[in-house]
């Protein structure tokens, strides 16, 4: 089979590689879509992501969707929890410091034709959902997770800065929740405008200085309810926590390059704001199903751009240049 691994920064080199043989409580799968994330291009430009390094030749990719061997249609949660420590007991596998992920560390991801994965990991595709909507239903299980934190009530205001694909997809659930004023941000005019056709009240190209000024503008001087930071930059934090209101709340979704975030104190203090960070998701794929097969959420505008695994450097390139929205790499093609 062939599969994409990395070596180094900026070093990812296609092999012909043996088909893995599933363990006990495995499924071997036939990788059909993955989704490029912000955290693979951290691994592509930096050999790394946070405080894991690159040990050796790594296959990425965490968002994806496959067929198992009996044939059935699955989306697939990368993140493997133990089950047993207090995190997992308690309801929070995301958190459990045991957690095995798809495509980081030492864990080959789906960049490649074959793969065994959990089958307790496996969730059923209705037949209305194609394998990209599968793969994005990670990003989606993510922005899920962002939303319930952000615990948006009916008539907020709502911010969001950084539209990417999961910026996005919470400016949709947002609308969902009931916010009566969602403002979305990016320094990509596509990004900007794709936000308005997806639900956002006002959507403003970021460029500096004036920001907080136009946020504020946009809320009628009232600032926001909730505040989501989506785009990993250190600006996208700080317009975040500038125009939350007094009581607010400020999630942080991004990932930043350096491994570093940071916010004035007193103007958090004086405000009395509520920061919470996201560690991926819990128990958000059949919810993240049933909003995609009902037509509640649309995941699949977003996919701008295939490419076959034979082409995954440039696919990582027009990731790297932020071309459209999301790129979709297919190692297995429909026929």
């Amino acid at each position: 089979m062939k599969a994409a691994r990395l070596h180094g920064a900026a070093d990812i080199r296609l092999h012909e590689e043996p088909k893995p043989a599933p363990a006990a409580g495995e499924t071997l799968l036939q990788v059909r879509a993955v989704g490029l994330c912000g955290s693979d291009l951290h691994w592509l430009a930096e050999g790394g992501i946070g405080d894991a390094q690159l040990a050796h030749p790594l296959v990425l990719g965490h968002e994806f969707a496959a067929t198992t061997d009996a044939g059935e249609r699955v989306a697939v949660d990368p993140a493997i929890s133990c089950g047993q420590c207090e995190m997992c007991q308690t309801g929070n596998p995301n958190l459990c410091p045991y957690v095995v992920l798809a495509g980081h560390g030492a864990q080959d991801g789906a960049l490649r034709e074959f793969l065994a994965w959990p089958t307790k990991c496996l969730h059923r595709l209705p037949d209305s959902l194609s394998y990209a909507d599968g793969a994005m239903l990670e990003p989606l299980g993510v922005a899920l997770h962002a939303v319930d934190l952000g615990r948006i009530r009916a008539g907020m205001t709502v911010g969001v800065f950084g539209c990417g694909p999961i910026g996005l997809l919470i400016v949709q659930l947002a609308r969902l929740a009931g916010a009566t004023s969602i403002i979305a941000t990016d320094k990509l005019a596509h990004r900007v405008e794709a936000a308005r056709n997806l639900g956002a009240h006002h959507a403003l190209l970021a460029q500096g200085e004036d920001d907080v000024r136009e946020i504020r503008l946009a809320s009628h001087a009232r600032g926001v309810d909730v505040a989501f930071e989506a785009a990993g930059e250190q600006d996208a934090v700080d317009v975040s926590f500038a125009v939350a209101m007094p009581a607010g709340t400020v999630v942080l979704v991004g990932i930043p390059a350096d491994d570093r975030t940071s916010f004035q104190a007193s103007v958090a203090r004086r405000k009395g704001l509520t920061m919470k960070m996201v560690r991926r998701m819990k128990h958000t794929y059949p919810r993240a199903i049933r909003l995609v097969e009902r037509g509640l959420i649309d995941v699949r505008s977003l996919v701008t751009h295939r490419f076959r695994l034979e082409e995954v450097v440039e696919a990582f390139a027009a990731a790297q240049r932020r071309t459209g929205l999301k790129i979709m790499v297919e190692p297995v093609q429909e026929r």
